[in-house]
């Protein structure tokens, strides 16, 4: 037991210890969420299994709070809203976040797509709908980022293959955004 737990805690150090190699990434899609918002859009994201958990998360800390009591941001998760089931019932479960996204994304909005793989096809297909809509494209993937990373507008690769780690780098980079955000938002 105490050998899976040391081995587990190294390999998170060891994948933390390459976020420097993000920084200009992360202030570049922290710095398109602040433009978003300063011009009134909202940021919308999505994902699949822990994914889907990681999104609703960040949209979590933008409408609500992170650090301080402030006035709520737009941020919705796609995975809050039931309209997936119908979604996925009617037209298939590849367009459960493009059907939402359709109806939702306009010019200007910035939209997060989450997948440790890069290659989850409901994500990659509400990704080009949200660019057909005049919205910003952002992906958050594994080391690799498959067919996401050409397919957005800023790619954040986190530095690893491993989902856990991966995962794990979504909500250090996640937090670091909102506090960036929260910041320029109402502390400047």
């Amino acid at each position: 037991m105490e050998g899976i737990i040391l081995k587990r805690i190294s390999e998170h150090k060891e994948t933390i210890e390459k976020f420097s190699g993000l920084k200009d990434t992360i202030k570049k899609v922290a710095q398109t969420i602040i433009n978003c918002y300063k011009q009134n859009g909202k940021v919308v994201l999505f994902g699949n299994g822990g994914s889907c958990s990681d999104s609703m998360h960040l949209a979590t800390e933008f409408v609500s709070r992170y650090y301080f009591d402030r006035k709520s941001l737009p941020a919705v998760a796609l995975t809050d809203n039931v309209s997936l089931t119908a979604i996925g019932n009617d037209y298939g479960y590849e367009e459960v976040f493009a059907k939402q996204v359709e109806g939702l994304v306009k010019k200007g909005d910035v939209v997060i797509g989450i997948s440790t793989s890069g290659n989850s096809k409901n994500v990659i297909k509400a990704i080009e709908k949200a660019k057909e809509l005049g919205g910003t494209a952002i992906g958050f993937t594994g080391k690799k980022g498959g067919a996401l990373k050409g397919k957005v507008d800023i790619c954040l690769s986190i530095p690893s293959n491993d989902t856990p780690r991966i995962q794990e780098g979504y909500m250090l980079a996640g937090h670091i955004i909102c506090e960036i955000v929260e910041n320029k938002l109402f502390k400047s």
